[in-house]
């Protein structure tokens, strides 16, 4: 439940504002792409973050770090909500998402300490489930609390957590990293791994295939708010209903591949997410392209959405599986490609204006497509031919 709720800190993060997108926009007298931009820093922030604080947990331990980002988070939080003017407010919102990237790869990179194999999948997906709660709690805890107080009272609940995590921490994680397990502090040596991970094929592969459906997600998470409330004047509690419902499709991904991955294999769900992602995704663009009624959206975003969690829970579970010795460095890596690929397309669904939804459908369904030649192009590609060369090495 710890690890759950350091891992939640993440979708907290993103998506406990989004209620409060058209507010901020009056607030600040600005447009919806500059809004929007403050959740491309903090997409940014959260990838960037991940790069050096995984290789750090490999260095110093895994408690340390996360006590010091977690300290960061309260402060930027509570900037982002004394901010004067939406420039500050957006370079908060880096800092922000910075300091909670602690929460997201540190928590995974300790679960590979403890875990590997099935066992791994088990309890990744386990974790998944509870940090999954972040997509329908968040959204229905802003919009709730925008009933009572503006939206900087969202940034002031999100320093609350960040202290409550630090007493919890403080109180109950203990080190998962003994210190005979810990690579030595040497710079090109961090960059040197990261340099092998990306050489390998089929860890590349795996980041690719989770980075880009991700990315897709992102694009959802940025453009949702303006789609719904602009376009089909739902009410930012509505917004909420609907966002949270998404949420439920999350955990219901993760569900079902922690409670059937001992009888059917990693690749087999992986490839079942692509396949459910890529034909959800077709099936939304048709949808907006006809401007068909709420219904016709909501359905394939769901089975989108649901599609993310089997397909993050089997590529992280696979990629991970032999890096036990740099699992800081290939966490961060796997944890940074999402965030750099959906920092790009969350600024691009506003590129049309806040009364379409064509940029977001488009994006979400390249992105779907982009994930699957991901994996059939490095990871299917790489298995072949090792099977090839190994048969030829029998001959």
């Amino acid at each position: 439940m710890l690890l759950g709720s350091l891992a939640l800190l993440g979708p907290f993060t993103i998506d406990t504002y989004l209620p409060s997108f058209p507010t901020i926009v009056n607030e600040y007298g600005t447009t919806a792409s500059l809004v929007q931009i403050s959740l491309t820093t903090c997409l940014l922030g959260l990838g960037i973050g991940q790069l050096v604080i995984g290789p750090m947990s490999d260095v110093i331990g895994r408690r340390k770090p996360l006590l010091i980002f977690l300290f960061l988070y309260l402060l930027a939080s509570l900037i982002c909500a004394i901010a004067p003017n939406i420039y500050t407010f957006i370079a908060a919102r880096f800092i922000q998402g910075f300091a909670a990237a602690g929460g997201l790869v540190i928590s995974r990179a300790i679960t590979r300490d403890i875990y590997s194999g099935r066992e791994l999948t088990k309890f990744f997906a386990l974790l998944m489930i509870v940090s999954n709660l972040g997509p329908i709690v968040a959204p229905i805890a802003g919009s709730s609390l925008l009933l009572f107080t503006n939206w900087k009272g969202v940034f002031y609940a999100l320093a609350v957590i960040g202290f409550l995590l630090i007493v919890l921490v403080t109180m109950k994680l203990e080190e998962s990293l003994p210190t005979d397990k810990r690579i030595p502090s040497n710079l090109p040596q961090v960059v040197g791994n990261f340099g092998l991970l990306l050489m390998d094929r089929q860890f590349l592969g795996y980041a690719l295939t989770q980075g880009f459906t991700i990315a897709g997600i992102f694009a959802y998470v940025s453009g949702i708010s303006f789609v719904y409330q602009n376009i089909y004047g739902v009410s930012p509690q509505g917004f909420s209903l609907l966002f949270g419902v998404n949420g439920l499709a999350l955990i219901i991904g993760s569900q079902i591949v922690g409670r059937y991955s001992h009888v059917i294999s990693e690749k087999a769900f992986l490839k079942f997410g692509l396949f459910l992602s890529s034909t959800a995704g077709a099936l939304l663009l048709i949808a907006i392209l006809v401007k068909a009624p709420l219904i016709a959206l909501a359905i394939p975003i769901f089975f989108f959405v649901s599609s993310i969690s089997i397909i993050s829970t089997t590529s992280f579970s696979l990629a991970m599986e032999t890096q036990g010795h740099i699992a800081g460095s290939a966490s961060a890596l796997l944890g940074v490609l999402p965030f750099i690929l959906g920092s790009l397309t969350a600024p691009l669904v506003g590129i049309a204006g806040e009364h379409t939804a064509t940029p977001m459908g488009i994006i979400m369904f390249v992105a779907s497509l982009l994930s699957l030649l991901s994996y059939y192009g490095l990871v299917q590609r790489s298995s072949v031919q090792y099977k090839l060369q190994n048969q030829t090495r029998n001959l």
